[in-house]
């Protein structure tokens, strides 16, 4: 209770995804090898820190902005730019970061200065415009940021996948051997403590705290504001609250964690440019996570992300297994084809917002608390 600051899932079934994707998370990299399962784990670690981030802007103050991925980028480009310049140093990491932490607060605290008085739909024009100049400038600054063709440069070797703590497979077993048979188990990949390895536990860690911290934060007497700013926001300035205050303070904070994950991001991928680092698209990503998984909740972002980047990962590979399985029956085929993915992927959105339309975590806390009402009710004495 106290770790997650009183605010428990409330639902057994919520627990039990929470327990098997932490869980999961947690050996991905002995259980799961292979250079697209590394990709998939670690972009579910870091995700779930991007929308934690935005969670407290639009589940807990109906913030609507569309400048989120613009911070993202900060953190990843300050990251990316610092490593380029000063080599492949710790002394490059703890600049970058810093410098991209300060850029997002910095650039955070003027919209919120100059656009939070407003009505919430014009904020979020403003944020957009911000965010679409914001990227054209860094797609022009060639020589800066390199432009559409982006920046790769590298790591400390020691997080790095050529540094290796040891040869042997970890633990005296081949794990991916332990889970497989045959042929297969004489060439899979060995377990060993690499530096993506360790880069891999540095995202994970950095993922848990993040979340812990904010479920701190969001259920502090600051948190309660901010719910009470969400519910009603005229009342809250009658009560003696400056709600423009508690809502910046919201903006900046939720600046400063994507602008981390974006600096994270960077470390992992060796590799950035605008169209991952600043697009349309993965605000809009962004946002469809927030409101599948649950606003408001915190939790719902962990569910959300990894359902959501799991779809994107493997269901086009499903989608081939299903479409060569289906070869001999009419129209199928057509319908299964992987080139449809994107169509099947938006179809599995619109039924789980049809299913749970308060999110996947606001709908299982509430049939849970319906059925311990029922509980409850069955057991009075008539």
């Amino acid at each position: 209770m106290r770790l997650l600051s009183g605010d428990t899932p409330r639902s057994t079934v919520l627990s039990v995804l929470l327990v098997v994707i932490v869980l999961a998370l947690a050996f991905a990299p002995f259980l799961f090898p292979g250079p697209l399962a590394y990709r998939t784990y670690s972009t579910i670690c870091l995700f779930t820190m991007l929308v934690l981030s935005y969670d407290i802007l639009l589940g807990y103050t109906r913030i609507i902005s569309f400048a989120h991925a613009m911070f993202y980028g900060i953190g990843a480009y300050a990251m990316a730019i610092a490593l380029r310049d000063l080599g492949p140093t710790w002394l490059a990491i703890f600049i970058g970061l810093a410098a991209g932490l300060v850029t997002a607060l910095a650039v955070a605290f003027v919209i919120a200065l100059f656009s939070l008085r407003v009505r919430a739909v014009f904020f979020a024009l403003v944020t957009l415009a911000v965010a679409v100049g914001f990227m054209t400038l860094v797609s022009k600054l060639y020589g800066f940021t390199g432009g559409e063709d982006g920046i790769a440069f590298s790591v400390p070797r020691v997080l790095g996948p050529a540094f290796k703590l040891t040869e042997e497979p970890l633990a005296g077993f081949d794990v991916v051997g332990f889970l497989t048979s045959g042929d297969a188990a004489d060439s899979v990949f060995k377990v060993r403590t690499s530096g993506m390895l360790l880069l891999y536990y540095g995202l994970f860690v950095a993922a848990i705290m993040v979340f812990l911290g904010l479920l701190r934060m969001m259920n502090s007497p600051f948190g309660r504001v901010c719910q009470a700013i969400r519910e009603n926001e005229f009342r809250a300035e009658a009560l003696g609250y400056r709600t423009v205050v508690f809502r910046t303070i919201n903006v900046c904070v939720s600046a400063l964690i994507a602008a981390f994950a974006g600096a994270l991001a960077a470390l992992s991928l060796r590799y950035i440019n605008p169209e991952s680092m600043l697009s349309f698209d993965l605000m809009v990503n962004i946002l469809l996570i927030t409101v599948i998984g649950g606003m408001g909740t915190l939790y719902g972002a962990v569910i959300g992300t990894a359902l959501f980047v799991l779809a994107e990962t493997y269901l086009q590979s499903l989608l081939a297994m299903a479409h060569e399985a289906t070869a001999g029956v009419p129209v199928l085929p057509a319908l299964l084809d992987p080139e449809r993915w994107y169509l099947w992927l938006g179809i599995l959105f619109v039924l789980s917002v049809y299913f749970f339309p308060r999110g996947i975590v606001g709908q299982l806390r509430a049939r849970a608390q319906a059925r311990s009402r029922t509980r409850q009710a069955a057991s009075q004495p008539k």
